[in-house]
């Protein structure tokens, strides 16, 4: 389609940093809106460097600051400055939405929360992302994903085996999805300001985020109902909701909800109709009683043919299955660039980017991903469009407010 994006038009100021609010605002910035990222002096937004982490690939081009940034323009002001506030507050009264993660005690010593900023902007959508939320006893502790969102919602608990460690989180998961619910949050609030003329604050939290996505065991709980610990993959709760190894090493996860229709589908699938006949697999209930035996004869009976083969063989019987990825699969997932997951860039050291998970019927496709700017690349340009002339610049940057 031809035609404006849907955000096109909307001033984003990103006061962000690492990974989950400015996942907000990447998505904002793919779909038209202009995103500023207001960056400290110094080193800028920690992100930068969160490519040097032991848990991430290791590459040449910093594709962690890319993949969050781009699409952004960086001005690096010194909010506890009186001329870099004084800037701030400037661009406050020319935005429509503000992200910010900084800890609620930086917020009230920087005079960065709603209340201080509104007066600026009554329209402003104030978007805040915490850790555990604004108000109890945890308000103030910080929270990362690993720390709010997978381990406090049980996430890793329900991901542990039984009379094993606990589980690990993987980097940034709770990340994506708690900036993907603040972007929700945000398209929310620029509604209702559409129709009310209003601005307001919305926000969420890692941990409330963990919680959503650990929904059905969470709820669950709240009625005081929990499922035993995960068993090993040799005794599962149920044989035809577990994993198998073919052949040629690749891993197959069956998902048979209807058992009763499907059932005797796996069995031709196999090659072993006999199975229909054993009264230990007669029901759905006898299935489950005796699961421990049906994964025995499972596990040699994948084990005898290839991936490819038994991807044939399943689709032909309908049956619910899906191949365990492994990430050396990704660059090769034809699925996932003809439905728009993974795009091209504009950028040559890094050709291919993950894209928001979000398709519109009424909208051209989202901008290109380029690369994540430079610290304070763009401070001088910004900074002229509020009106400042080069002698206004040259005041700021002598009285240290642009670093």
């Amino acid at each position: 389609m031809s035609g404006p994006l849907p955000l096109q038009g909307l001033r984003v100021l990103d006061l962000a940093s690492f990974i989950a609010a400015p996942v907000a605002t990447t998505v904002m910035g793919d779909y038209g809106a202009e995103v500023i990222k207001i960056e400290p002096p110094g080193e800028g937004d920690p992100q930068r460097k969160l490519g040097q982490a032991h848990s991430i690939p290791q590459h040449p081009v910093n594709f962690c600051w890319h993949m969050t940034n781009r699409n952004k323009r960086s001005v690096v002001l010194d909010l506890k400055n009186p001329l870099g506030r004084e800037a701030f507050d400037r661009l406050v009264a020319t935005a429509d939405v503000m992200v910010v993660n900084f800890p609620l005690k930086v917020r009230e010593r920087l005079r960065m929360r709603y209340d201080d900023v509104k007066p600026a902007n009554p329209r402003l959508i104030y978007a805040s992302l915490t850790g555990y939320g604004e108000q109890g006893p945890d308000a103030d502790q910080p929270g990362f994903d690993s720390t709010a969102f997978f381990a406090r919602s049980g996430l890793l608990d329900a991901l542990t085996y039984e009379g094993g460690p606990p589980a690990f989180s993987l980097p940034a998961q709770g990340d994506q999805m708690a900036g993907m619910n603040l972007f929700a949050a945000i398209a929310m609030a620029l509604l209702h300001r559409e129709r009310t003329g209003e601005g307001s604050e919305v926000g969420t939290s890692l941990h409330a985020s963990g919680l959503w996505s650990n929904a059905i065991l969470a709820q669950g709980a709240l009625l005081g109902s929990f499922v035993s610990p995960r068993p090993p993959r040799t005794k599962p709760r149920s044989a035809l909701a577990n994993q198998y190894r073919t052949s040629d090493g690749r891993w197959i996860q069956l998902t048979i909800v209807r058992e009763d229709k499907l059932w005797p589908e796996l069995c031709q699938a196999l090659e072993r109709t006999d199975l229909m006949d054993d009264p230990r697999f007669e029901t759905t209930e006898k299935r489950r009683a005796h699961a421990p035996d049906l994964a025995a004869i499972l596990d040699p009976a994948f084990a005898g043919r290839p991936w490819p083969e038994w991807k044939e063989r399943l689709r032909r019987h309908e049956i619910t299955f899906g191949l365990l990825g492994v990430l050396r699969d990704v660059p090769d997932d034809e699925q996932a660039v003809a439905n728009g997951a993974v795009v091209q860039t504009r950028q040559d050291d890094m050709p291919r980017a993950i894209s928001a998970p979000i398709r519109m019927s009424f909208a051209p496709e989202p901008v290109a991903p380029g690369a994540g700017p430079d610290h304070g690349a763009h401070t001088d340009a910004v900074l002229r469009e509020l009106g400042y002339d080069q002698q206004g610049l040259n005041r700021l940057r002598g009285a240290g407010a642009l670093g």
